[in-house]
């Protein structure tokens, strides 16, 4: 982050922290709208819950996306325990837990598949953000999206059982399944959306497709669950995008007029990933950023 950004995210993280949090809540408490928003709670995890969902509520989001997942919020051993706590809490601050981003891609003792998503979906929980496939770039690609189908089927096939939906982010990156959209898209074509769904995220769409992504948007609209929402920045020549604020980055503001105009009306996960998610310190900051993106978000998609 440059000096100017970081001097301009400190001075708005001292607004965020001389308020309290019934008027943060006032400023920026929640409307009525057909879409559910939640926020991806990654850069809070060094809080505890009651901390946590009073913050969140502050903001006037709906819920959160929490990392339940090997080095998350909680631990996949200590899911049976922990979870009940973090969902009473955000219940005692009027949210819920939108999202469970898991370390779940197949049906395995090693990632305590079932015993994490009986228990969540034993609170509630209706989705399940999905651990990815990476492609072997020294093998043929074709050939591992067979392999990858049988263990999606398992899982779609449990978590159908169970009461929870699986769904899956399409995330940029040499080899990540999902990364070009397509494959993504046309596996799903095998399941019915009701069972599983994509986590569309139109910042990857757009690092990976830049003017595709109203194409990527088309192929997996059937399946489209979640909208996850952050902006890529390009800011070095020669290198990859780095997550930057809402609106003033590489996105194509016509993706909100799609969406609108579009019969989604699912969670929409507002992503803000461009502080120190492990450096506590940078807490204030990460507040002030949330507030910011979010009012731009919702200005966005003409949400008072």
């Amino acid at each position: 982050m440059q000096r100017r950004d970081f001097l301009r995210h400190s001075l708005a993280a001292s607004a965020v922290l001389s308020a309290s949090p019934i008027s943060l809540f006032a400023e920026g408490g929640k409307s009525s709208s057909r879409f559910k928003f939640c926020t991806f709670t990654k850069a809070l995890q060094h809080l505890d819950y009651d901390s946590l969902a009073e913050k969140i509520a502050a903001l006037g989001f709906d819920g959160i996306e929490a990392p339940i997942r090997p080095g998350g919020h909680i631990e996949p051993a200590q899911v049976e325990d922990e979870l009940p706590k973090m969902v009473e809490a955000l219940k005692k601050h009027g949210l819920e837990l939108t999202v469970m981003t898991s370390g779940i891609n197949e049906v395995s003792a090693e990632q305590r598949t079932e015993a994490v998503l009986k228990t969540a979906a034993g609170l509630g929980i209706e989705r399940f953000r999905m651990l990815y496939y990476k492609y072997d770039l020294a093998k043929p690609i074709f050939p591992q999206v067979d392999e990858f189908k049988p263990k999606l089927r398992d899982l779609v096939a449990a978590a159908k059982e169970i009461g929870v939906k699986p769904i899956y982010q399409n995330h940029s990156g040499k080899n990540y399944f999902g990364a070009t959209v397509w494959d993504l898209a046309e596996v799903m074509q095998e399941f019915d959306p009701a069972d599983v769904g994509i986590a569309f995220d139109i910042g990857h769409a757009t690092t990976e497709g830049s003017k595709c992504w109203p194409l990527h948007w088309a192929v997996c609209q059937s399946h489209i669950d979640t909208v996850y929402i952050k902006e890529p920045h390009w800011t070095e020549p020669g290198k990859p995008p780095k997550v930057g604020p809402l609106g003033e980055g590489g996105v194509d503001q016509g993706f909100y007029q799609t969406l609108l105009k579009s019969d989604f009306n699912g969670p929409i996960s507002l992503h803000v990933e461009y502080t120190d998610h492990k450096d506590p310190s940078q807490e204030p900051a990460f507040l002030a950023a949330e507030a910011k993106d979010f009012a731009t978000l919702k200005g966005f998609l003409k949400v008072s």
